[in-house]
């Protein structure tokens, strides 16, 4: 991957490996104390975000279950509202 990051780079701005390490040094050097808590609040969101997609997931799941009752129910109304369910006319 950094070879075609490099790639790009070179192709734009002349930016070889030397520096691009020492960009990325630099960034270190005013970034890197806040580093730890950037990548902690990724974490937490990803969590979060995580949570989210479940949540989402089994409310939908419920929803469908739902709407299965609901068929079911309708079905067996309908059945019973002609006759259709009557155990008695089959014999």
């Amino acid at each position: 991957m950094i070879d075609s990051v490099q790639a790009v780079l070179a192709a734009f701005y002349g930016i070889g490996t030397p520096e691009l390490v020492i960009i990325l040094i630099i960034a270190l050097l005013i970034f890197g104390k806040r580093l730890p808590d950037l990548a902690r609040s990724v974490g937490k969101s990803l969590t979060e975000f995580k949570k989210g997609i479940n949540e989402a997931k089994e409310s939908t799941d419920d929803v469908v279950g739902d709407v299965k009752k609901i068929k079911g129910d309708v079905v067996n109304d309908a059945k019973q509202a002609t006759g259709l369910n009557d155990t008695n006319a089959a014999h």
